[in-house]
């Protein structure tokens, strides 16, 4: 397991010399070469396999693909509700996430899947709080996922290599302190997020 470390803003731009040089960033843990080069190929190939749809937020369209098992958050509708079950080509790779993370498989209740064509990335957010815990999984190209705090004076800032086929896992600080993005991709790249719930979930009648 890598240690994720801090930065900040306003310290001079050495970025691999300060990138290792603080303290890690609490709650963020990382696991690199969890999966399989066959499974991450055949992880691909099963979502490029199913309907995918634009993210959609507000009547906006963004540029990354996805789809959402087990429960689904609308963001034009603000709307949680239960959604079709997690497939079972994903149940192996859940088990991995809970054998790393320690979390009971069965807490890991949503899957959402995402495809990043080139141009795509993810602005910076926090995750809805009806979840808790945050497990991703990183297929494809590497990439950069980078997580901001604001201070008076600023951002305390922090990048965090991605590399295929790892895993990583946030809570607590990492996951609700701090907001996190990742840049426009210049390749494609594959993401499964594992998520457990915050609380038992309410909803609307008929859901």
């Amino acid at each position: 397991m890598t240690n994720i470390t801090s930065r900040k803003r306003r310290a001079p731009p050495s970025r691999q010399q300060d990138l290792f040089a603080e303290p890690r960033l609490p709650g963020l843990s990382l696991f690199e070469d969890r999966v399989r080069h066959a499974e991450e190929q055949a992880l691909i190939a099963a979502i490029d396999g199913i309907k995918l749809s634009p993210f959609r937020f507000q009547g906006w369209f963004g540029k990354r693909l996805t789809a959402a098992y087990g429960w689904s958050y609308d963001f034009d509708t603000s709307r949680f509700a239960s959604a079709e079950a997690i497939p079972d080509w994903l149940l192996p790779l859940r088990q991995t996430a809970a054998q790393l993370t320690g979390l009971p498989v069965d807490d890991l209740v949503q899957a959402l899947l995402i495809r990043y064509d080139t141009g795509a990335g993810i602005g910076w957010h926090r995750d809805r709080p009806v979840f808790g815990h945050i497990v991703g999984v990183s297929l494809g190209a590497r990439t950069t996922m980078r997580f901001r705090r604001r201070q008076p004076d600023g951002f305390d800032r922090v990048a965090v290599d991605l590399p295929p086929r790892s895993i990583y896992h946030m809570t607590g600080e990492a996951r609700h302190a701090w907001e996190h993005s990742i840049a426009p991709m210049d390749e494609a790249r594959w993401s499964v997020t594992f998520r457990t719930l915050a609380h038992q979930p309410v909803t609307s009648q008929g859901d």
